[in-house]
Parts: C-alpha cells; sequence; structure tokens
C-alpha cells in the first residue's frame, strides 16, 4: 500500500484498460494510495455498477469525471470531436446534453468539476499526427514542418473565432442548466494535446472572461501544454502561471518530447523543468495525476514524493522571504 496522497487524486486512465470490474480497478488505485479518483471517459456504466457501492460507503471519493461521462461508443461525442461547436444544431444541443449528463454524476458522485474537451477547428485529415511525425524526423526548425505548421495555424486562426463562439454557446447553456438543478459542479475546459484542438490558454481565457459569474474556468493539463509549446501553439508555463486563478483543476503529467502521460522529473530525468508549474500546481483545487498504463508504482511513489517535497520547499522559501 503506498503512503497516503491527501488531496491528490488519480486518475482511472492508468489502469482501465486492466479491468473490466470497477472496483477492481478503483482498490488497485487505492493500494497506491489515492483516496479519490478522476472517472475517466472510458469508464462505463458497467464499471460503475461495482464502483458507486464504494463511493456510497466512502471507500473512494470523487475529484472529478471526465466528460462524455459515462463512456458512449459515438466519436462524434467522445474526446475527439467538435462536440460543442457542431454546425449541425441537433448535435451540437446532443453534446450539450451529453455534458449536462455528465454534471448530473459529478453532482451525484460528490465531484466538484467536469473536465471538458470543448472542440476543434474541423481538418480533413489529422494534421496534428503528420505534424508530429514531420516533427520527430525532421525537427521543428525543419523547412517541412515550418511550411505544414503554417498552413495548420492559418485555419486554425481563420475559423478559430467561429468555433469559439459555438462553443461558449454550448457553455452557456449547459452552465445555466447546471445553475437551474443547484448543482455545487464546476466546468473545466482542458488545455488539449493535438494543436487543432480548442482552447489554447488565450482561447479558454476569452470565454472565460465572458461568463464571470458561470461555473467555467481552465482545467489544465499540464502536459498538453508542454507539448503544445514545443510545437509551437503558445508559450504555455508563462500563459498558464498568469492564469492561476481561472484553473479549478490539473492534470499532473510530464511530455517527453512530443509523447506525455509520464512521471515527471522520474521519466525525464530533468530535476527542475517541471518546477515551474508547482505553483499552479499547489494553488489548484483539483489536483489529479494523469499517467498511462506504463508508469509503475513506485514510479508514480516517487513522483509524488518529488512534487509534494518540492512544493513544501518552495512554501518555506517564501515564507523565509517574509
Amino acid at each position: 500500500m503506498g503512503a497516503s496522497k491527501g488531496a491528490y487524486s488519480f486518475s482511472t486512465c492508468w489502469n482501465i484498460k486492466r479491468h473490466a470490474v470497477g472496483r477492481e480497478m478503483a482498490d488497485e488505485i487505492r493500494a497506491l494510495g489515492f483516496h479519490r479518483v478522476e472517472l475517466n471517459y472510458n469508464v462505463t456504466r458497467e464499471h460503475l455498477r461495482t464502483i458507486e457501492p464504494m463511493i456510497e460507503r466512502g471507500e473512494i471519493g470523487v475529484s472529478s469525471v471526465h466528460n462524455t461521462f459515462p463512456h458512449i461508443e459515438d466519436p462524434d461525442y467522445g474526446t475527439d470531436s467538435v462536440l460543442l461547436g457542431f454546425d449541425d444544431e441537433e448535435k451540437r444541443r446532443r453534446a450539450v446534453d451529453l455534458l449536462v449528463q455528465s454534471a448530473e454524476y459529478a453532482n451525484r458522485y460528490g465531484a466538484k468539476a467536469v473536465v471538458v474537451h470543448p472542440g476543434e477547428v474541423p481538418f480533413d485529415y489529422n494534421i496534428d499526427e503528420t505534424l508530429k511525425g514531420i516533427y520527430k524526423e525532421q525537427g521543428p526548425d525543419s523547412q517541412a514542418y515550418r511550411k505544414l505548421w503554417d498552413q495548420m495555424l492559418d485555419r486554425r486562426e481563420s475559423l478559430s473565432g467561429h468555433y469559439l463562439r459555438r462553443i461558449q454557446h454550448s457553455l452557456e447553456e449547459a452552465c445555466e442548466r447546471i445553475a437551474a438543478k443547484g448543482w455545487d459542479v464546476a466546468l473545466g475546459i482542458e488545455t488539449r494535446s493535438r494543436c487543432y484542438q480548442m482552447p489554447t490558454l488565450a482561447e479558454a481565457k476569452t470565454i472565460i472572461d465572458s461568463m464571470k459569474g458561470a461555473p467555467l474556468y481552465l482545467w489544465y493539463d499540464i502536459g498538453h501544454g508542454m507539448m503544445m509549446e514545443r510545437m509551437g501553439l503558445y508559450d504555455n508555463a508563462n500563459e498558464a502561471n498568469a492564469m492561476k486563478d481561472d484553473i479549478i483543476g490539473v492534470h499532473i503529467h510530464e511530455t517527453i518530447g512530443l509523447s506525455d502521460h509520464y512521471c515527471p522529473y522520474v521519466h525525464s530525468k530533468d530535476d527542475s523543468y517541471f518546477d515551474r508549474f508547482l505553483a499552479i500546481i499547489d494553488q489548484a483545487p483539483i489536483k489529479v495525476y494523469e499517467l498511462k498504463a506504463a508508469c509503475r508504482p513506485e514510479e508514480i511513489e516517487q513522483c509524488h514524493e518529488q512534487i509534494v517535497g518540492k512544493i513544501e520547499a518552495r512554501k518555506g522559501l517564501i515564507g523565509g522571504e517574509k
């Protein structure tokens, strides 16, 4: 059994592919020392059949659920789609209904937030995958990368305003419905892992500022932000730290090159780069590790000890300066 991780939560994305039975999945996470979980978008109603009694008995807490929740097979409402920005009004309304359903589950389980992938600027092929391939083979300064990147950016920038308005309209509807139900559940729009997906940090700031008073915040995925900075989309650490007060939750993981969901510090062997995100983690109301299946329990333990130790040391230094 790992040492208690206190207020930190842990996403089921780590072990969901290993378990058909929800209770076994939750028990494996509890064995790491986590008393709270984030139920990710691959959690099915069948998983919930054995997880819900654990929640009711107080054996496990739920920090957050990840839209669309529970799992839905239709890729139109999956994690990599236009989702809340659909031009097709019927599809957009269905996406809003499913988001409200996710919030209903969050409320039922005592979770304080729903993690939301709002949408994207659609392309007729996965240009992000092609760009990442060129990045790995030729580098971000290569002519091939710069040429395709500029093409992607031109389309993204020309259409982002339209899709941002569609997404905001959907989020406003969802927030109104959640408020009418009296649920104490926030929506956190998440920084994404593909360059054509929304929002950038600036786009998130635009929506959040436009919806002041609504339970809408940024869900800051640290590893995704690192990836987007390396690809050239935005200034990750500086922009995110400037938005600390807008953040409801964080996904804690590190990106090595353009591969994400590693244990910070442990897998990169870099003892300082991730430090720039510690103030965000410390301040975030909800702190969730979102790690890949390859991360071993001893690596998770080591990573957590480093993060907590560094945050405590940082507080001591700040306290000593006063």
